[in-house]
Order: structure tokens, then C-alpha cells, then sequence
């Protein structure tokens, strides 16, 4: 069977933890951040677990993350 490409855009916005789950960043960090208070903002930091609906689909395009 022969190798399986990684989707380089998916493999730079997705992580692996050691248990197989997968994490992204939030949305809504990078502008319009002055309208926003600061709590929210710096909850967005933290990065946050993929839904359970979208995990099958993204660990396809990143196979060997």
C-alpha cells in the first residue's frame, strides 16, 4: 500500500497528544481583539479538543502526526 500525503495546511493548525486526541487553537486571537475583553482573550490562548464529529475526518489528512 503505498504512503499517504499529509494535508501541510491541516498539519500545521492540528497537534496529536500522546492518548491519539487531537488539539487546535481557537478562533478569534488574531484581530478585533480590542472590542474584546481581556478574560475572553486570554481564554483564547488555550488551545481546546477537536470535536468528536470532526476527529475521524482530520486524523485522515494528518496520518503520521
Amino acid at each position: 500500500m503505498p504512503k499517504v500525503k499529509t494535508n501541510r495546511s491541516a498539519a500545521k493548525r492540528f497537534n496529536k497528544t500522546g492518548s491519539g486526541a487531537i488539539t487546535r487553537s481557537k478562533a478569534g486571537k488574531n484581530h478585533f481583539t480590542g472590542k474584546k475583553a481581556s478574560k475572553s482573550i486570554r481564554n483564547l490562548r488555550k488551545g481546546t479538543l477537536v470535536s468528536s464529529a470532526d476527529e475521524k475526518r482530520i486524523s485522515k489528512i494528518i496520518p503520521y502526526k
